[in-house]
């Protein structure tokens, strides 16, 4: 492990190799999983926000859901999740004509309809954000429907931590990320990854 302020980070991150392969999961990972997608506080208020924008583009379960029991709850260790559809799907899911699930939140950002790309930790899966009391951890998260992604990043060389960039420095910002680059450089010299 690694540690960059108070953040630790796993050396999984480093080292695996990971790219999304949309073509061979089709967005699997927002409909499986046994809850929703991990929300901070402050981004309740931004899913909010975004829902009248996306409102048309979500299934009527969805928006039955969302009408029921709002756009999160409270899982069973008592963090805050978005809502899902039938034990499953995220409600902000939507699906094109090939059967590609996608996030509707991040669709509208994309067309400029919103600004807010979506939850942060949508953002930075396969990492997953620990708290630690003082501390935050990031860790790797292996599973089974991202096995085409590992594949993928192998073949291209590209790492967990390289790959999610953006994600990354937009929860920890630039210059943090800028430390992890020169951390990783200073293993790398050392022969340590």
């Amino acid at each position: 492990m690694i540690q960059i302020d108070d953040v630790v980070v796993s050396l999984d991150v480093i080292r695996e190799k990971f790219i999304c392969n949309l073509d061979a999961c089709k967005g699997i990972c927002c409909i499986e999983g046994d809850a929703g997608a991990p929300v901070e506080q402050e981004e309740i208020a931004q899913l909010e926000a975004v829902l009248p924008v996306v409102w048309d583009d979500l299934s009527a379960e969805a928006r039955a859901v969302i009408d029921q029991q709002g756009v999160v709850y409270a899982d069973e260790d008592g963090d805050m999740v978005t809502s899902i559809v039938n034990g499953k799907d995220c409600v902000f899911t939507c699906y094109d004509e090939k059967g590609y699930c996608f996030c509707a939140i991040e669709k509208a950002y994309r067309e400029g309809k919103v600004d807010f790309y979506k939850p942060v930790s949508c953002h930075l899966y396969p990492i997953r954000v620990g708290d630690y009391g003082p501390y935050k951890g990031l860790n790797y998260h292996r599973w089974n429907v991202c096995k085409a992604a590992e594949l993928l990043g192998r073949k291209e060389n590209v790492a967990v931590y390289q790959f999610l960039k953006e994600p990354l420095i937009r929860r920890f910002g630039a210059a943090w990320y800028q430390e992890l680059e020169i951390a990783v450089e200073e293993l790398k010299q050392r022969h340590l990854i």
